[in-house]
Order: structure tokens, then C-alpha cells, then sequence
């Protein structure tokens, strides 16, 4: 395995000195000379977020009853046809339009037979011919590389499946078609990426967006969105290879672990002469490996053709537009106007703006903050104090008890000089506790910061003459042990003595 690993690092090499060039917008980098160069392409299916079917009235929420939203179209019954949602059209615009697509003003649906039980009309509904979105792009940042364009060739509605159930009996399958009629949108990427890595970073950037949107809440624990990837290798300059494709993959972690695998998996079999078969595999997230599932179609294999029960869909530029102007800010304009508004650091801004939510609430905090430039400290007290608060509780950013305003209030007390930083932390912990206001606990706890130069002066030079040898051993040259001194007077003070205060009189003493 060491060949390999080496032959994966170069592999790896490439791509990093790929993304240190300075592309031109929306392109894919020049190839290098040595080593293999990967090539993935993803196709993202985004449960669309209507409250009911592509297709039919019954709902879509998640968790309920096998077969209970199911209607006669959902099973395929003799003589029912299908009625389109038109709020899904309208998501799939709003997603074509953020994704920086056209918006084909005519698009079709396309019957795509294959046979499964979980199908019960023996044919999906989908898109192939005429998309609803074309040519789309979304940028993507590594640590330390440039920003790189992943273009997306097209965005098209399809209606999901519903599900096999093989671990209930050891004799029978079920099936639920709960899921069966669930409005999906297809997102395909052009084979633009060039290592798991970035691959990983843009389904985590298109997350961000279609939250952002709303028209997905992408949990993929409950399968809202799901990841099929296409990968191959190839010598820099090489035609494409044959590729393999990964299907339902639900987290971005374990997309990362199957690329890698497949990576190793086609790097061996190439340098061993073997031939890569295309084919359609699945990810043993037990395993950390791909096994195969079956040999992949091609199109010519499920025998499309447009549906007859089906009118194409025609959109006005009043309606595309209307649409538009529904559109909010979008992360990368987020992100921006946080650097330049508030003067994050763009390190700070991508954790910000990451969360919809934690962006509004990082607002929120900051027009009710009473300083001007304590935006830094407040997104420090979010990144910080309150992301470690929630991920050791297993809160989501929206389940605090407390008002955003109260980190605000935190901050202001840190700005006016009423407490530390230190006691701060005292003070953030009891309110996450109670749900009480800082400046409650403050008073209540006496915890007001001492800033009388006489009393921390008194403490200092009780400190320093209760403490000679300590004393000379700094006077010589030991000048860590003026550490000693601080945590002296600190503690005596019960930690609210004024840290620029003790450290001034302290230096005033000593030196």
C-alpha cells in the first residue's frame, strides 16, 4: 500500500498546485504533468420543501406510519394521474437563480422505466431532455487555495422513489411508499472536482445555499439530501476515464471517505493493468469501503420518453423575475458584506455565515450592542463561548432559552470595564444556566470588576513584600515569575481586579 498511498499524495499534489493557479471564472485548471489526476462529479438530490408531493396531495412529512401518505396516484392505480405542484416549479426557479442558472423558460418531463418494487408505476418521472435549470455555478474555497468555480451543468424535477425494507424479516421485503411522489431536484455538477476535499466543500457550500433559500432543509439523516458521486482517474491530458458511481451517500463525512477509498481502489487496479469497469457501487460506512451493486445503465437502458400525462412547463419572465426579487442575501454576499461592514476576519465570517441563523443572531447581538466595533468581540463570545455552549448540550443555535441580546449585554460589560473577561466566562455560564441577564448575575454574584487604583495597589504591595525571595529571583532575570505575582493579586482580589490595572501597578513595584 505504500505505492499507492504515494501515487494518492501525488494525486493530491496536483490538485493543491491546480488550485494555487489563478483560474478564470467558472473554468477547471490546467493539468499537471506527473501522477494521476482525479475527476468527480457529483449529483446532489435535494428534497424539494413543499408540504405536499410532485405529483399528488399527500404530505411529505418525515417519521410518519409506513404507507400513510400514500394516494391512489402515489400507488400507481389504474385510471389516477398526476396533477404537478407548482410550488416545487417555483423552488426549483429560486434554486436555478442562486446557483447562478438560466432558467429555461420551457421544460418537459421525461418517463424513466426500470423496474423495482418500490416503484410501483414501473417508470419515475424525471427530467432528461429539457432541465428547468441550466449551466449554473457555485464557488468554492479551500484552506489556503484560491476561490474556484464548480460549474453545474443543469438542475432538473424528478419524483423520489419509495423504499425497501429488507431488516424486518428474514423471509420477506417490505415496502413504504411514504417517500414515493416526494418532489426532488436533481443538481449535477460538471466533472469540475479534483479531490475529495473539494468535493466535500461543495456539497457543504450548495448545503448553505439551499438553506439559505429554504428550499430544502437538507438533513440528509433523514435522507432530504442525498449525494450520488461519479469518479474517475485519468494521466494528466488523458481522455476521461471509465467512471464508477457511488450512490446514496447521506453525509458529507462518509462522501470523503468513499471518494478516498475509490481513489486507492481505481489506483490500484490501474497500476496493476486491470481495467476500471463502470459501474454503480455502494459506500459500507462500517467498512470504510465501496462494494459493487450493479453494472451501470445508460440512458439508452431506461428507454426514456416525454409523458404523455404531462403538459411541458412554460414560465413567463414575470414569473422567473418575481422570483428573483423573493431571493435574500446569499452566503458569498453575506460573507463579504461581514468583512467589510463589521471587519471580521473572512476565517470568522465563513463560521458566521455558515448557519442562517447564526448569522441573523450574530446581527441581532450587534445592533443591540451599546459600543460601536464590538462586532469582533461578539462574533469571538459566538464562535467561542456559545458554539462550545451548544455542541456540549446538543443544541441547534435556535433552541437557546436566552435572547441573543443577553451576548450583547455580555460584550458591553466587557467594553465599560464592569467585568473581565475572565469573570465574563463566570458570567456566561450561570446565564445559560438561569436564563438570566448578565448584568443580573453580576449584581447579584458582586462580580463587578475592581477599578479603584488604590485598594488593587494596597493588594499588590502586600503581595510583593510577602514575597522578597520571589522578588529577587525576578529582579535577577527570571521574568516569568512576574505570572506569580498577577495570579497573587488576582486571587487575593477573588478575581476581579482589573487585569490592566494589576499588570501596571505590578510592573510599577517590580521594575
Amino acid at each position: 500500500m505504500s505505492k499507492v498511498s504515494t501515487l494518492h499524495k501525488v494525486a493530491n499534489q496536483y490538485f493543491v498546485d491546480e488550485l494555487n493557479q489563478s483560474p478564470a471564472a467558472c473554468s477547471v485548471a490546467g493539468s499537471g504533468d506527473d501522477g494521476w489526476e482525479i475527476v468527480i462529479g457529483l449529483e446532489v438530490h435535494a428534497q424539494i420543501a413543499t408540504k405536499s408531493k410532485l405529483f399528488s396531495c399527500s404530505p411529505t412529512e418525515f417519521g410518519s406510519d409506513p404507507n400513510s401518505q400514500v394516494s391512489f396516484y402515489d400507488a400507481a392505480m389504474p385510471g389516477t394521474l398526476p396533477v404537478l405542484n407548482r410550488a416545487a416549479v417555483d423552488l426549483a426557479i429560486k434554486t436555478g437563480l442562486s446557483i447562478n442558472g438560466t432558467i429555461n423558460k420551457m421544460s418537459q418531463f421525461d418517463r424513466k422505466n426500470y423496474f423495482y418494487p418500490d416503484l410501483p408505476a414501473g417508470y419515475q418521472i424525471s427530467q432528461l431532455y429539457f432541465p428547468i435549470v441550466s449551466n449554473g455555478y457555485i464557488s468554492i474555497e479551500l484552506p489556503g487555495c484560491e476561490v474556484r468555480c464548480i460549474n453545474i451543468e443543469r438542475i432538473h424535477i424528478e419524483q423520489d422513489a419509495g423504499k425497501s425494507i429488507h431488516d424486518l424479516s428474514p423471509e420477506s421485503s417490505y415496502i413504504d411508499l411514504n417517500r414515493a411522489g416526494v418532489p426532488l431536484m436533481e443538481i449535477v455538477s460538471k466533472p469540475d472536482m479534483r479531490s475529495s476535499a473539494e468535493a466535500m466543500q461543495y456539497v457543504k457550500k450548495l448545503r448553505t445555499i439551499l438553506r439559505y433559500i429554504e428550499t430544502c432543509d437538507c438533513n440528509m439523516e433523514k435522507g432530504n439530501l442525498r449525494v450520488d458521486a461519479n469518479i474517475s482517474i485519468r494521466r494528466p491530458g488523458d481522455p476521461f476515464g471509465n467512471r464508477v458511481e457511488i450512490k446514496n451517500i447521506n453525509s458529507i463525512k462518509f462522501l470523503g471517505q468513499a471518494l478516498d477509498y475509490e481513489i486507492e481502489r481505481q489506483i490500484i487496479a490501474r497500476e496493476s493493468g486491470e481495467d476500471i469497469v463502470q459501474e454503480t457501487r455502494l459506500f459500507d460506512a462500517g467498512t470504510g469501503k465501496t462494494r459493487s451493486m450493479r453494472t451501470k445503465e445508460n440512458s439508452d437502458d431506461y428507454r426514456y420518453f416525454q409523458d404523455p400525462d404531462l403538459r411541458p412547463i412554460i414560465l413567463t419572465d414575470e414569473r422567473i423575475e418575481k422570483i428573483r426579487l423573493e431571493l435574500s442575501e446569499l452566503p458569498d454576499a453575506k460573507k463579504t458584506r461581514f468583512i467589510d461592514e463589521y471587519g471580521l476576519s473572512a476565517a470568522d465570517a465563513d463560521v458566521l455565515i455558515e448557519d442562517k441563523i447564526v448569522a441573523l443572531n450574530f446581527e441581532k447581538a450587534v445592533k443591540a450592542s451599546g459600543f460601536d466595533g464590538s462586532a469582533k468581540l461578539i462574533a469571538n463570545w459566538i464562535i467561542g463561548e456559545l458554539f462550545a455552549f451548544l455542541n456540549k448540550s446538543g443544541y441547534g443555535i435556535d433552541d437557546i432559552k436566552f435572547p441573543i441580546e443577553y451576548i450583547a449585554e455580555l460584550v458591553d460589560l466587557i467594553l465599560d470595564k464592569t467585568i473581565s473577561g475572565k469573570i465574563a466566562k463566570t458570567v456566561f455560564a450561570r446565564m445559560v444556566e438561569i436564563n438570566e441577564k448578565p448584568s443580573k448575575i453580576v449584581a447579584d454574584l458582586g462580580l463587578v470588576q475592581v477599578m479603584d487604583d488604590s485598594v488593587i495597589r494596597d493588594v499588590a504591595q502586600g503581595i510583593v513584600a510577602n514575597n522578597p525571595d520571589q522578588v529577587e529571583k525576578y529582579k535577577s532575570g527570571k521574568a516569568q515569575l512576574f505570572g506569580f505575582f498577577v495570579g497573587q493579586c488576582m486571587k487575593s482580589l477573588q478575581g476581579k481586579g482589573n487585569p490592566e490595572l494589576v499588570n501596571q501597578i505590578l510592573h510599577e513595584l517590580l521594575d
